[in-house]
């Protein structure tokens, strides 16, 4: 029976994404490949998790661009790291993810590893709920020419590194002026984002259908720099002010040092993550638990 239904469902070709490094996923990794291809499913091992697992023998080993190109879903096994990384990486590819949590469960990472088999038969079987969020892109310009860019999911974090004070920098959105800034730093954010970095500082929660991007000041010398929320179609652009370098933060995943005069361009990517969550999956559960917030008192 589930052979036949994986026979005809819309997940021909999965590919697996363990932790970067981590060779203790190599048992999950493999217990679930053992277990697609016994659907008749053809399953990719990504390259960096099949080297570090050793899983290169029996398996197709694939890029990221081979994984983007084949795979019509990709398995993360790891944390919210790991499929950041993941998302981004596949994002222009349009390709699906679920994330399967090797520790506790994580925001993005929402299926548990004793029960990882199950649900990714769930999914397997049509039973999900599919989830669009959205990444911003990111690019820094020096002389008004571009040197670096990249895409973020989470946040991107303009902060002053190594430095130990304070830097100082224009904000403007959509080309204009809106204030210049002494503070340890400004912190873009998706909604996805806006339960990581900028929560620690005093950022709202955006629900994830909220098409919005979140502007959170890092210990601003002016106490009365709030968070705002933007739409997610205006363009923000942090100038930075000599003397000040800074240092400049993607999803915690990668960095680019800055210089006084750069601009940081930020704007909503064109593409999107899909994330399936299989039957069950409450965002404001998820909140819950990793927030520890708590029921309603019962009386009487």
């Amino acid at each position: 029976m589930w052979f036949n239904q994986c026979m005809t469902c819309e997940f021909k070709t999965i590919a697996l994404i363990g932790k970067y490094q981590s060779p203790e996923v190599a048992e999950a990794v493999l217990r679930l490949a053992n277990y697609l291809r016994g659907l008749g499913i053809a399953v990719l091992i990504e390259q960096g998790t099949a080297s570090s697992t050793g899983l290169t023998a029996g398996f197709t080993v694939a890029s990221y661009d081979e994984i983007g190109a084949r795979a019509d879903l990709a398995v993360v096994l790891g944390g919210d790291g790991t499929l950041l990384n993941s998302a981004c990486r596949l994002a222009a590819y349009n390709v699906p993810l679920a994330g399967v949590n090797q520790g506790r469960l994580g925001f993005l990472t929402d299926i548990s590893r004793e029960v990882a088999l199950d649900k990714i038969g769930e999914i397997l079987q049509g039973r999900y709920t599919e989830e669009s969020r959205i990444l911003l892109d990111a690019e820094v310009l020096r002389g008004g020419q571009r040197v670096f860019h990249t895409v973020a999911l989470n946040d991107v974090v303009v902060n002053k590194g190594e430095l130990g004070r304070m830097i100082e920098f224009d904000l403007r959105v959509d080309g204009e002026f809106v204030y210049t800034q002494r503070s340890d730093g400004m912190i873009v954010s998706t909604p996805t984002g806006s339960t990581a970095y900028a929560l620690s500082a005093n950022g709202p929660i955006l629900h994830p259908s909220v098409e919005g991007i979140a502007l959170v000041p890092m210990c601003p010398h002016a106490l009365t720099a709030r968070p705002i929320t933007l739409p997610d179609h205006c363009c923000i652009e942090i100038v930075l002010l000599p003397p000040h370098d800074s240092r400049v933060h993607f999803d915690g995943q990668s960095r680019y040092d800055t210089r006084a005069g750069d601009t940081v361009r930020i704007t909503r990517s064109p593409h999107r993550v899909r994330l399936l969550h299989p039957p069950g999956y409450s965002y404001f559960a998820m909140l819950r638990e990793k927030l520890h917030w708590s029921s309603t008192p019962r009386h009487g």
